[in-house]
C-alpha cells in the first residue's frame, strides 16, 4: 500500500476564500474542505488545489525577475478564447509574455492574488516558424 494517498498543490495568499472562488468557477470545481485558514477544491477530473492564508503573502512578479515564480500552474482547455473570457470575467488578468514556440498555443494569466498560470490549447498546432 502506498504511503502517500493524495497530493495537493497549495497556493499561499492573503484571502483564500476569494482565491478559491476564482478557481472554483474557472475549473468548475467543488469545495471539499475549508477551515479558517485553508480552502481546498476538487475539479471534475480529480485535480485538487488548496489555498492557505498567509497575511504576509507577496504576489509573484512574473515575468519580471524579482520574486518571479513561486508556483506555476498549467491548464489544458478546448477553446483559448472562451477560457480567456472566463478568466478575465472572474477577475484574472493577462500577463505579457513572449510568444512561445512549440506545438501548443498558450496564454499566460495571473489570478486575483497574482499567481501566474497558463492555459494551453488542447489541440496541437504546427510548430511556429521564424
Amino acid at each position: 500500500m502506498a504511503l502517500v494517498v493524495a497530493g495537493v498543490v497549495v497556493l499561499d495568499c492573503a484571502e483564500p476564500e476569494k482565491l478559491a472562488a476564482f478557481y472554483k468557477e474557472f475549473l468548475d470545481a467543488e469545495e471539499t474542505d475549508a477551515s479558517a485558514n485553508r480552502v481546498e477544491i476538487k475539479g471534475a477530473d480529480g485535480f485538487r488545489i488548496a489555498f492557505r492564508r498567509d497575511v504576509n503573502a507577496i504576489p509573484p512578479s512574473w515575468p519580471r525577475p524579482e520574486n518571479s515564480l513561486q508556483a506555476h500552474l498549467d491548464f489544458r482547455v478546448e477553446d483559448l478564447d472562451e477560457a480567456e473570457r472566463k478568466v478575465i470575467g472572474l477577475g484574472g488578468r493577462p500577463l505579457e509574455s513572449k510568444d512561445p514556440s512549440g506545438p501548443f498555443e498558450e496564454r499566460g494569466y495571473a489570478d486575483p492574488a497574482g499567481h501566474s498560470f497558463t492555459v494551453r490549447s488542447n489541440r496541437t498546432t504546427a510548430p511556429k516558424q521564424g
